[in-house]
């Protein structure tokens, strides 16, 4: 049998429906749980009607919305400290060849390739190590270091892709690095630079394994409150909430996806 080598692969027989089953797997459990979220009746998976009453509950919910207060302050924290860091690294890697530049970019990168559950109880000890009080600035610390990573790689990216000639025109015109930086480096640098940030932004506030090793008393975030009811059960109103959550998602990682494609 001849096989046209010039075909791409999708053309081969048997990749559409596969790719149809792998897209059904992933998304149907989604789309299943956005339906019930609407589901009027209190059992979450028998469908008596539609309703939106859950959400009404669930914004009603102190502790819920004190969880959520709890999600927002560690990630915009994690998310401002963490941006500021990559943007500083992206910025000294760009420089130029040195020794040890790989070694620092593995390391750099090394959080995305750790277990997360291995980053966690580390953290753990470590704080436990030098005497670190759990809380939220325990979370904080945590996740501002796990998002570095998923800053610098929008950053660095944005940077790779910049010209050399440009910083070397402004030296000619007698430009020092500040200036250079604020008129040409940082005017094309921002949309990496924002890309960057709404990526830690959402991991760091969908992050459950991190925040439950590392925080303690009064600093429940989101997820952990999720995660503790339903250990009674699947409700509407877990439903309703990662709903909300998985929208709030979707939004800032579509952002940050348009963002990063905005060209120079």
């Amino acid at each position: 049998m001849k096989v046209d080598r010039a075909n791409p692969l999708w053309r081969f027989h048997g990749i559409t429906p596969m790719a149809i089953v792998f897209f059904a797997y992933l998304y149907l459990p989604i789309i299943v749980l956005l339906v019930l979220s609407f589901n009027e009746n209190r059992l979450a998976t028998i469908w008596t009607g539609f309703s939106t009453k859950w959400y009404s509950v669930v914004l009603g919910n102190d502790d819920m919305l004190r969880a959520a207060k709890n999600s927002l302050i560690i990630a915009l924290s994690a998310t401002v400290v963490a941006t500021f860091a990559a943007t500083l690294a992206a910025m000294g890697m760009a420089r130029g060849r040195f020794r040890g530049e790989g070694g620092v970019a593995a390391m750099l990168t090394l959080p995305l390739l750790v277990p997360e559950i291995v980053t966690a109880i580390a953290t753990l000890l470590f704080f436990i190590v030098i005497g670190v009080k759990l809380g939220l600035i325990s979370i904080i610390i945590a996740h501002t270091v796990f998002c570095i990573p998923f800053a610098y790689l929008p950053i660095r990216a944005r940077l790779d892709g910049m010209d050399p000639a440009l910083i070397e025109a402004a030296n000619d015109l007698y430009a020092n690095e500040w200036q250079a930086f604020k008129r040409i480096t940082f005017p094309l640098l921002w949309p990496g630079i924002l890309s960057g940030a709404m990526l830690s932004f959402i991991i760091s506030l969908d992050d459950f394994v991190i925040s439950y090793f590392v925080g303690g008393a009064g600093s429940t975030t989101l997820p952990i409150y999720i995660f503790g009811m339903i250990r009674i059960g699947i409700t509407p109103e877990v439903n309703a909430i990662s709903a909300l959550m998985l929208i709030i998602s979707i939004v800032f990682v579509s952002i940050s996806f348009l963002i990063d494609r905005v060209r120079y």
